[in-house]
């Protein structure tokens, strides 16, 4: 699970997690910017518009590597609206109910989930829905026997904000160094441990 707001500043990420995972959702502000590229009116809400040809090529290469995609189709704006269609004047701000149920469903179902980011604007309680389904989700899927992983900054107070750190298999406080390690990256700490 991918949240946050910026599609380039993860997209070394994404390509590379291309051929480790089964499924991959991306949402939080991130979201508008697959949207627009599909020809979606995202009206005020986050997009990198320079990064739409890229948008396309992560989903072209989803498909091509058999990796299950899922973007958030609905979008809270003040109200629930589709996420191709978010009216001019308006930001989306969290992802709505059918959004919200087909992540879960994917997340229920996985066996090993590394989530970084939020879906939302989880800081403020009327946007903290869907963050806070994903983080429910993954504790069902813990409890079931599934490996959790939480990464990263915002993930991290969110997950505390709902007092469910102790029911995930593992909270990891560095986001961008534990994407970068799970990506095959060399760590300069790690390397000093080891010794090489």
């Amino acid at each position: 699970i991918m949240g946050g707001s910026k599609v380039s500043s993860k997209i070394d990420i994404i390509m590379n997690l291309m051929d480790k995972v089964d499924n991959l959702i991306l949402g939080g502000g991130m979201t508008y910017t697959f949207k627009k590229a599909l020809g979606g009116h995202v009206g005020n809400s986050i997009c990198e518009e320079d990064k739409l040809d890229l948008a396309l090529e992560i989903m072209k290469l989803a498909k091509e590597k058999g990796v299950n995609l899922v973007l958030a189709t609905d979008t809270v704006a003040a109200q629930i609206v589709p996420s191709m269609e978010i009216p001019d004047g308006w930001e989306g701000l969290d992802v709505g109910p059918e959004s919200i149920a087909s992540f879960t469903k994917v997340i229920e179902q996985s066996k090993t989930i590394l989530w970084n980011g939020p879906v939302g604007v989880f800081e403020m309680p009327k946007f903290a829905v869907g963050t806070k389904a994903i983080a429910d989700a993954i504790v069902k899927a813990t409890a079931n026997g599934a490996f959790s992983l939480i990464g990263g900054g915002d993930s991290v107070a969110a997950i505390n904000q709902f007092g469910l750190a102790d029911r995930v298999s593992y909270v990891s406080t560095g986001g961008g160094a534990l994407l970068e390690y799970i990506e095959g990256k060399e760590l300069p700490g790690i390397t000093a441990i080891r010794g090489k």
